[in-house]
C-alpha cells in the first residue's frame, strides 16, 4: 500500500517531521516509550486509588480509566459517569499523572473535557465522521482507536477528519481487528504498526489488552508491538481482575504488569526507544 492524496494531512511527506505530542511533559511519539495503563472502568475510589498508587510506583505517567462505558449489552456496567471523572481527577492530582478517558458522543464532551488530558475515541466511533469533525475543533490530544473492521486507509481517513478541523494532536491506536478466528477477542495487526510508520507522521500506540481479551498473552503482544516500532502501549491493569466489573479477563494483575515493565527495558533498547527513569519521590510513595 502506498501513501496517496486521500489523506494529505495525515500522510508522511518528505521534509515533514514526525509528530510529537506533548501532554504534561510527556512526549508521545518521541524516543521515549509512552506507557498508558489503568482499569477498563472506574469502579470505586478504593479501586482507582490502589491502581493509581501502584502504577505511579512503576513510573507510569498516563492513567487510563473509563467513566462512561460503551457496552454491547445494555445490562452491563455502564460506568460511574461524572463521579468516575471526579475520581480520575483526584488520582491525577495525587499521583501527578495525566488522564485519558473515552468520549462516547458530543453530548458528553463538555462534561468530560475539564477532567481529562487526552480524549479517547473508541473503535465504535472511528467511522462517526460528524463526531470526528467536531472533535477536530478541540485543542486536546485525541487518541483514535482503529475500528474493528477498518482498513489502514479508512483509519487514516478518520484521522484526516480530525486534522481538517485544526487539531493536529492525533494519536493512532491499534487495538486489534475482527477476523474469523474467535480464539482471541480480536486479532492483533502487528503489521499495521510499521505500515503506519511508513504512511503517516502521526504517532501510533498499541492496545494488546483489547486485541487479545486474554491477560496471559498481553505481555508477548505488547513486546511484539514495541519491537515493531510502536510509540507506546495502552494496558489494562486491575488490582482484583477476577472481580472487575468490565474486561477482567484481559486486565493484568500487578505482578504481571511489573514483569512487563522489566521486559520492556530490554525490548526498548532494541527498538531505539527508552523508558523514563522512575523519579525518586514516586518510588517512595
Amino acid at each position: 500500500m502506498e501513501a496517496n492524496n486521500a489523506y494529505p494531512l495525515a500522510k508522511k511527506t518528505f521534509g515533514k517531521p514526525k509528530t510529537i505530542i506533548e501532554v504534561n511533559g510527556i512526549k508521545i511519539g518521541s524516543d521515549e516509550l509512552t506507557v498508558i495503563a489503568g482499569p477498563c472502568a472506574v469502579e470505586s475510589e478504593e479501586q482507582l486509588y490502589a491502581i493509581g498508587e501502584y502504577l505511579a510506583g512503576e513510573g507510569v505517567k498516563i492513567m487510563r480509566g473509563g467513566a462512561y462505558k460503551p457496552r454491547t449489552s445494555p445490562y452491563s456496567f455502564q460506568g460511574l459517569k461524572e463521579d468516575g471523572l471526579r475520581l480520575l481527577k483526584g488520582v491525577s492530582q495525587k499521583f501527578d499523572m495525566a488522564i485519558i478517558t473515552e468520549v462516547l458522543d458530543l453530548s458528553l464532551l463538555d462534561t468530560i473535557y475539564p477532567y481529562t488530558d487526552i480524549l479517547q475515541i473508541g473503535a465504535r466511533n472511528m467511522k462517526n465522521y460528524h463526531f470526528l469533525k467536531e472533535l477536530g475543533k478541540t485543542d486536546k490530544p485525541i487518541l483514535l482507536k482503529r475500528g474493528m473492521d477498518a482498513t489502514i486507509e479508512e483509519w487514516l481517513l478518520a484521522a484526516e477528519y480530525i486534522l481538517i478541523g485544526g487539531n493536529e494532536k492525533v494519536i493512532l491506536c491499534e487495538r486489534g481487528i475482527r477476523t474469523f478466528d474467535h480464539t482471541t477477542r480480536n486479532t492483533m495487526d502487528i503489521a499495521a504498526i510499521p505500515l503506519i510508520k511508513q504512511l503517516s507522521h502521526l504517532p501510533i500506540i498499541a492496545d494488546p489488552s483489547q486485541a487479545s481479551g486474554n491477560r496471559d498473552i498481553v505481555i508477548p503482544l505488547a513486546l511484539a508491538a514495541v519491537a515493531a516500532g510502536a510509540d507506546g502501549l495502552m494496558i489494562e491493569v486491575h488490582n482484583n481482575p477476577d472481580k472487575a466489573l468490565s474486561d477482567g479477563p484481559q486486565s493484568l494483575r500487578f505482578e504481571q504488569f511489573s514483569e512487563l515493565m522489566e521486559k520492556l527495558k530490554l525490548v526498548t533498547k532494541l527498538s531505539g526507544k527508552h523508558l523514563s527513569p522512575i523519579p525518586l519521590k514516586t518510588q517512595l510513595i
